[in-house]
């Protein structure tokens, strides 16, 4: 395989820390084989707004170096900067402001809707890139594979907090939210226990409970799961006796933006984003008066959102940004494109890239949580990865799709894992 002689880089999505890891191992490995690096700016937006025929000024496209790289590991957020832009499914108000009137038409393909698809294959085509690596979750890694599917030579690398792509057990962030997660659940203890309160921790987690649930492993916590509606009094009873029993009377529990009790729903709101989502509802307010009323203890509610996803990267996520930079150098070197760096059985690896629409992967409830105590499992481990992220999918399926989480063997250890190994105290 001839190495490459220049390399594109971009990130998509909501930031996490560790980017800035991965952009400067890429540029790092290049340098070795005299390839130049060109890092798109604002994630998929700076595809679309490039003007091949205008001076750019930096504002879409910037040449990386070892120089203008060599420090930037130290921080958190991503240098090249990030935006949730879609391509596939533009609004008018979207699109680049010089986009020629006869042009814009051409793209259009339902009222309000642009897929400018075709200007993001010609720009990277007047960019003389010789293959393309992206870092984002779902929504930047759906349109990466219809890169693939068009005949970009691409690879890509997962992020996300919410540690919910499918494909791989392990996505850049999620150590860093854990991490940071823990440090404020533990911060805030000394005023629910001087107020004897109730505490609800809101975190992210619209579709996978992986955050709350390993938020709840590190802290001692309940939580409550987008997988497993729950029983509302229940779970009052559980933080009620909690309560009782803690010397500093307060107790606590760590919910997913996407769990809810069963018999209620939690309304969406807001505009729909270019990938089709919008704002959930504040489940940890809701959550908090439910308490009040069901304990008669007064609750509270802390969000535990953008501070997860700020800051540096705490040590995993530093070591797995650096080696997914590594591993997807090693794929550009085979030529073996249309690949995303993963984990799977807690060793580095590759994998198809995720269909479009691919549901993304989700806590296996059997194995990995106590329904009936609001806590993550903590028997059985042995023999388990040493992230004990659970199963996934059949290894690389070209559709990237289903779960095929495995039942426990008939003949397993199964051992309810007693609340003294995990007291709220």
């Amino acid at each position: 395989m001839v190495a490459p002689r220049r390399i594109g880089i971009l990130t998509g999505g909501g930031d996490v820390p560790g980017l800035n890891a991965v952009i400067k191992s890429v540029v790092y490995r290049a340098a070795e084989v005299g390839a130049e690096v060109v890092g798109i700016r604002r994630g998929w937006q700076g595809l679309t707004h490039l003007r091949p025929d205008a001076p750019d000024d930096g504002q879409h496209v910037r040449p990386l170096d070892r120089a203008n790289t060599r420090t930037i590991e130290r921080s958190g957020g991503t240098v090249l900067h990030t935006s949730r832009t879609n391509p596939r499914r533009m609004r008018a108000a979207e699109l680049p402001p010089d986009l020629p009137a006869a042009e814009r038409a051409g793209y259009e393909v339902a009222q309000d809707r642009y897929d400018l698809t075709p200007l993001v294959l010609r720009n990277l085509e007047s960019l003389d890139v010789d293959c393309l690596v992206t870092i984002g979750g779902d929504d930047t890694l759906s349109f990466s594979r219809v890169l693939v599917d068009a005949g970009v030579p691409l690879i890509a690398i997962p992020k996300t907090m919410d540690n919910d792509v499918p494909g791989t057990e392990y996505c850049i962030g999620f150590s860093s939210a854990i991490t940071r997660a823990r440090e404020l659940i533990n911060l805030q203890r000394t005023t629910l226990g001087s107020h004897e309160r109730i505490g609800v921790f809101r975190i992210f987690g619209r579709d996978a409970g992986f955050s709350a649930l390993y938020a709840a492993y590190v802290t001692s916590g309940r939580c409550v799961i987008p997988e497993d509606p729950y029983d509302v009094t229940r779970l009052a009873a559980v933080l009620a006796t909690d309560h009782l029993e803690n010397p500093s009377h307060y107790a606590f529990v760590i919910s997913a933006e996407g769990a809810i009790w069963q018999g209620a729903s939690m309304a969406d709101f807001g505009e729909t984003d270019a990938f089709g989502h919008r704002h959930k509802a504040n489940v940890g307010e809701a959550l908090a008066s439910q308490l009040r009323q069901l304990t008669g203890i007064e609750a509270i509610a802390s969000e535990l959102t953008y501070d997860l996803r700020s800051g540096e990267p705490d040590s995993l996520d530093s070591m797995v940004a650096i080696t997914f930079a590594n591993v997807a150098m090693d794929l550009v070197a085979d030529g073996r494109f249309g690949r995303m760096v993963a984990v799977r059985d807690g060793k580095y690896a590759d994998v198809a890239l995720p269909a479009p629409g691919t549901p993304p992967r989700h806590v296996d409830v059997q194995n990995m949580y106590n329904r009936d105590r609001f806590r993550p499992r903590y028997d059985g481990r042995l023999g388990e990865p040493l992230l004990l992220l659970g199963a996934l999918e059949p290894p690389d399926s070209d559709e990237g799709g289903g779960h095929g989480y495995p039942s426990r063997p008939d003949n397993a250890r199964i051992v309810r894992a007693t609340d003294d190994m995990s007291s709220s105290a």
